[in-house]
């Protein structure tokens, strides 16, 4: 990147970091029970509720307990279960036309970032009836109220349920983008460690090791503050003492419990201090291939963190410290590699591949600018790169490589 591009990015995360004490930031009023769903409908009078969430979670009976207490204690709901993988804007309008047909007073997100955030989206259209979904993309474009949303997150890995964005696709461009602003951050998170139960062995994974890239993104940013880091430091240290235990034993309550308190953490930190490198890359894939959000950032995490260098070493180092995997005594560089040599070894425990399928060479240019436009001002990495230098990380994790 040039001398000129890096003054400007590092001024605009500077003017952001300044701000970052005055920002509107909230964090939701947290519950541990599907149950208090109930008491937050009476206690707000809503009387008729939009659910939002994917097939798989309908379909395995998930979401049967939920919609048994709502026809018991008499409050109409409606059940929108289309949510992609990586939801997008078809998802969102669908969900949209239901909520406004049905008179929805409410929207309920069960289920992990995707639904979460497509009910983050379709509350934004309702509040804003005559844009598009593209007319609200990007920074502090969101700005009316949006209707009450509750989060059920059923992974312990996004965050979703406490940040300030939501990410859709347009599956037409083939492009992911994000939605960023303080109205919406859910109003409140539901914390119960039972709902994740049934999370399949490579979800568990996948989607523990992304609430670790927000930790670990967060910490090793230019804009982090005395809460963040001491947030990010205690999510690192709870995914590396339970993620392996909820991956063995899906029903360890314990295990859940805190890895769900590691993702809310780790959440909270980057909502503040923002991510980097690692997630442009991922959610470039993501947009391209419908590669799985978690997994992208599994795979590209110790790839991104060995080409920042010097320039995340110190930072690395606590962090491994955090996570047991370095001495304090390590010099700087030393705890760095031991710390993403356990990042590569976590993968592997969890069955994570190295490598991602179905990159295209010819598709390459192109994402890796979809990466840095995202990044760049925004995002306060270790190392700046352009779209040039952000297209090495592709070919590092393509299967073919």
């Amino acid at each position: 990147m040039n001398i000129v591009s890096k003054v400007f990015c590092r001024t605009f995360q500077g003017c952001f970091h300044l701000a970052l004490p005055v920002l509107p930031y909230r964090e939701p009023k947290v519950y541990t029970s599907v149950s208090d769903i109930i008491k937050i409908l009476k206690e707000n009078k809503f009387e008729s509720v939009l659910i939002v969430t994917d097939t798989g979670l309908r379909c395995s009976g998930s979401t049967a307990a939920l919609e048994n207490l709502l026809e018991k204690n008499k409050i109409r709901f409606a059940v929108y279960d289309k949510t992609n993988a990586n939801p997008t804007v078809r998802n969102v309008e669908e969900a949209r036309k239901i909520y406004i047909d049905r008179k929805c007073e409410c929207l309920i997100a069960f289920g992990g970032g995707s639904p979460i955030d497509c009910a983050k989206a379709v509350g934004a259209r309702v509040a804003y009836p005559k844009k598009t979904l593209n007319q609200l993309k990007g920074l502090l474009k969101v700005r009316r109220k949006l209707p009450t949303l509750i989060a059920v997150p059923t992974t312990a890995g996004t965050g979703s349920e406490v940040t300030v964005t939501a990410v859709i696709t347009d599956s037409e461009k083939k492009h992911k983008y994000t939605m960023n602003n303080f109205t919406m951050i859910p109003s409140y998170a539901v914390l119960d460690p039972e709902v994740l139960y049934t999370l399949p062995p490579h979800l568990t994974a996948t989607t523990g090791m992304d609430a670790l890239t927000h930790a670990v993104e967060a910490y090793i940013g230019g804009s982090t503050s005395k809460e963040t880091r001491k947030l990010c430091m205690q999510a690192v240290k709870l995914i590396f003492d339970n993620i392996e235990k909820a991956y063995k034993d899906g029903r360890n309550y314990e295990a859940r419990k805190n890895m769900l308190n590691a993702a809310y953490k780790a959440g909270i930190s980057f909502s503040k201090s923002y991510v980097g490198y690692i997630h442009a890359v991922a959610h470039s894939l993501g947009g391209q291939y419908n590669v799985p959000h978690g997994l992208a950032n599994s795979v590209i995490m110790p790839v991104v963190l060995e080409e920042y260098g010097k320039s995340a070493h110190k930072k690395l180092h606590h962090l491994g410290v955090a996570a047991g995997a370095a001495c304090i005594n390590d010099s700087h560089e030393e705890g760095a590699k031991k710390f993403i040599k356990a990042i590569h070894e976590l993968n592997r425990s969890l069955n994570i591949p190295g490598t991602i399928k179905g990159i295209k060479k010819e598709d390459i240019p192109q994402m890796a600018k979809h990466a840095a436009n995202e990044a760049n001002p925004l995002y306060p990495v270790p190392k700046l790169m352009n779209a040039k230098e952000l297209e090495k990380f592709y070919y590092k994790v393509a299967d073919w490589r």
